[in-house]
């Protein structure tokens, strides 16, 4: 049997203060409003066992430290006029906590249960917290930790963060120890930076090479739509698929190392190899998502920073090792501009693709791993050759979606258990399902044959 009761976490005298939104708050902020009833898809939700299980209080505590340490889980986010965003950073305030007592033997199921209430409903950004709290008690004390937060209040590798400094809470650090040990930029002091001369340099500059991008990309990608009647269709359902590859995840490491650049390197440019190839188009554009943490104090920021670099590759029907090498060199040009004003390039990108000067700009590349955490670091690495290892891909059809804004293909890179996920969702009027899956199980056969051709079979 379960019971439900409620808590309080309760801030005081943390920092506070009032400025213009950060580019990255902007730019989350416009997609999920746009979203409407759909926002609670970009939800993060974090359900984690709580070991050894700790008393409330002592949880309650380690919870109020976060807050302490990161002014954007307790910022609001408020429309100013017609083209202005403003955060509010609460120096006081109080965080409802929802308890859920059961027996312990019960915990996982009550806590994904909470887990679905508390990440399945839209964030009013103007008037809470971008955060929701869970606790699953059995016996006196937590065995699990749901949170809920809002994506406008923290970015996937934020989320790492996050995770990363609860656990030196945990182990008894405060926020004031964490602050001098890293600091961490909050998002009032780069909405300052970005309002700067030089901040508005770099807004500018980005915005000028993505227009420039988009006017020397490919105007389509697929000659040949696979269903161009469907695209009328305001119902139709965007299908997504899980790879599961414990191959990928180690010939990804191989080939990087044999080619010298980085794995990421690797698989954008096997997935534009691939795009290439199926598509027609020699030419390959992405909007790839960029953590923009390549400064420590970002590095160590709870909060949006990423945003998209537009990516554009020619001739990515090549040599793969070519296109791989060239992958590394135009990502560097491309991640130098990832960080800019989004409602002002939306306008300047809608003029180009009024007047047909834009590029085909709706192909999507996230890879989300953090950089400081393999597949392989909770469990043994495979022994067997990746000839055996390709055998045990698993490929998956977890949901659909309504249809997506700019969507044609969407990709998330994301680490599992021994292996790497490709996630991919696409619109069935530019490529079907048994498309999607030539592009899945291509990008891991690109990857994994360089591999055993550099010798490692």
């Amino acid at each position: 049997m379960t019971t439900v009761n409620e808590r309080t976490i309760r801030l005081d005298s943390a920092r506070a203060g009032t400025g213009p939104a950060t580019w990255g708050q902007r730019a989350i902020w416009g997609v999920v409003t746009r979203l409407g009833d759909d926002a609670p898809r970009y939800n993060l939700p974090i359900d984690l066992p709580v070991t050894p299980p700790r008393p409330v209080a002592r949880v309650l505590a380690d919870l109020t430290e976060l807050l302490r340490l990161h002014d954007s889980l307790h910022t609001r986010l408020l429309p100013d006029g017609a083209d202005g965003l403003e955060q509010v950073v609460d120096g006081s305030g109080e965080l409802a906590v929802q308890v859920r007592q059961c027996a312990a033997a019960e915990a996982p199921a009550v806590s994904a249960d909470l887990l679905q209430e508390l990440a399945g409903r839209s964030f009013d950004h103007a008037r809470q917290w971008p955060l929701r709290v869970g606790l699953v008690e059995c016996e006196g004390a937590v065995h699990r930790l749901v949170l809920a937060a809002s994506h406008a209040a923290m970015d996937y590798w934020g989320l790492g963060r996050l995770l990363r400094d609860l656990q030196s809470i945990e182990s008894g650090e405060s926020a004031e120890s964490l602050r001098r040990s890293r600091p961490a930029q909050q998002p009032l002091e780069a909405a300052e930076f970005q309002a700067s001369p030089i901040g508005r340099r770099r807004d500018e500059a980005a915005r000028r090479y993505w227009c420039e991008q988009l006017a020397a990309g490919p105007r389509r990608m697929f000659r040949e739509p696979a269903a161009p009647e469907l695209a009328a269709d305001p119902d139709r359902r965007f299908p997504n698929a899980v790879l599961r590859s414990p191959a990928l995840a180690v010939a990804v490491g191989r080939v990087a190392a044999g080619l010298e650049v980085s794995d990421a390197a690797v698989l954008l440019g096997a997935a534009s190899h691939q795009l290439a190839r199926m598509s027609g188009s020699s030419d390959v554009l992405f909007q790839v998502v960029v953590g923009n943490r390549f400064q420590p104090a970002a590095a160590a920021s709870v909060s949006t920073v990423a945003q998209e670099a537009v990516f554009l590759l020619t001739d990515a029907d090549r040599d793969l090792a070519d296109v791989v090498r060239r992958t590394r060199s135009v990502s560097f040009s491309a991640f130098r501009h990832a960080g800019y004003d989004k409602w002002a390039l939306e306008r300047e990108v809608a003029q180009l693709v009024e007047k047909g000067e834009a590029a085909d700009h709706s192909y999507w590349w996230n890879d989300t791993r953090d950089p400081g955490v393999g597949p392989f670091d909770t469990v043994e690495q495979p022994r067997a050759a990746l000839g055996e290892l390709i055998g045990r891909t698993e490929l998956s059809w977890p949901t659909q979606f309504p249809p997506r804004r700019n969507v044609s293909v969407a990709v998330d890179v994301l680490t599992a258990p021994g292996a790497l996920d490709l996630a991919m969702t696409a619109d069935p009027a530019v490529l079907t399902r048994e498309g999607m899956e030539r592009f899945l199980r291509g990008v891991e056969g690109l990857v994994v044959g360089e591999a055993i051709a550099l010798g490692d079979g």
